[in-house]
């Protein structure tokens, strides 16, 4: 039985293939799905080689869309059946990075336009996509990001020791970027002076030497680099902060959830659909509301961090298979 192909198309090392995207396909094309479908993944750069050569049944384009990208995407296009799979775009990016909107707007239509299918990653983005008439509703389909999680699953929920001699760990990890907020976080917990926090960052990125700068020699502020084994860094983790600006899904927030964190995360996008009853949500770029609401997690009774890091686990035990099975869905629809 020959088996559909589908090719990733992603847009280099240095776009999009970092973090959640890096880990959702490798996630992907490590699961059932490749006994029924042979995947590929090449850069766009290597499109026009790889496409004669593989002819797949499906493209799928996981790079940002843009003004430049239009015309190899309508090249794209003319050899079979297209997708994107947006995870850039959505309502907090635009807020923080687009001047010119109905510009913006116009490339993503036409984007969007040579598609058979653009898939959404959260339901805050497609609401957005919808609200701008982006894309009409029956081209949309939705599938929540994830990754496998066996390993987040298998952290235990930790007894949080309330001693004021003993340290309120708050872990944040990810890329060193605007984007992700760090900055903000540092400066929240640079608000709450005296404490027993423990912020420990982990990641790396651009923006290292001015998060390092902002944080100074603030004695409740670690910088722990890169982080090979995260579900072993978030076993240590009293509480989880995700402060980003913007975030379509967020598989930080994910990983969180799964590992039994209580979490705070900014109220944009994807983030705030994650969040329901096992955290709490501030507005993004806002340091003053996130240090008082991580003064008010902190003080928490230990037994009720314990529930709300259940109610999170429970919230993530069936996303890697809710997302397994609408890729699958939508594959034999598109095969």
């Amino acid at each position: 039985m020959i088996k559909p192909k589908i090719c990733h198309l992603i847009g280099g090392q240095g776009m999009g293939w970092t973090g959640g995207i890096k880990a959702t396909l490798n996630s992907l094309e490590s699961s059932y799905l490749s006994e029924k479908f042979e995947f590929i993944t090449a850069t766009l750069s290597t499109a026009s080689t790889v496409i004669p050569q593989q002819s797949p049944d499906v493209m799928i384009v996981h790079a940002a869309s843009s003004w430049r990208g239009l015309f190899p995407l309508w090249k794209l296009r003319r050899k079979g059946k297209l997708i994107i799979n947006e995870h850039h775009y959505c309502a907090g990016f635009e807020d923080f990075n687009v001047p010119a909107v109905t510009r913006f707007h116009g490339m993503l239509k036409l984007a969007y336009g040579m598609c058979d299918r653009v898939i959404t990653v959260s339901q805050g983005q497609q609401n957005w996509i919808l609200k701008n008439k982006l894309a009409s509703a029956d081209k949309l389909t939705l599938i929540p990001s994830s990754r496998i999680i066996s390993d987040f699953l298998n952290v235990p929920i930790k007894s949080i020791n309330q001693s004021p001699d003993q340290p309120f760990v708050l872990g944040a990890y990810g890329r060193f970027s605007s984007q992700k907020g760090f900055d903000i976080l540092i400066d929240a917990v640079k608000q709450i002076p005296n404490s027993r926090i423990k912020l420990q960052i982990g990641g790396g990125g651009p923006d290292e030497a001015k998060f390092k700068e902002l944080a100074g020699n603030c004695p409740n502020i670690e910088f722990v680099g890169r982080i090979d084994d995260v579900p072993a860094f978030l076993s240590q983790c009293d509480a989880v902060v995700i402060p980003s600006r913007w975030e379509p899904w967020g598989n930080v927030c994910l990983e969180a959830r799964a590992a039994g964190k209580p979490i705070i995360a900014s109220a944009v996008d994807g983030l705030s659909e994650q969040i329901q009853n096992f955290g709490l949500l501030v507005p993004p770029g806002n340091s003053v509301a996130l240090a008082k609401a991580i003064q008010e997690l902190v003080n928490l009774p230990a037994d009720k961090l314990i529930v709300i890091g259940e109610q999170g686990k429970t919230s993530a035990i069936n996303a890697w298979e809710n997302y397994l099975s609408n890729w699958d869905k939508l594959l034999e629809e598109m095969t």
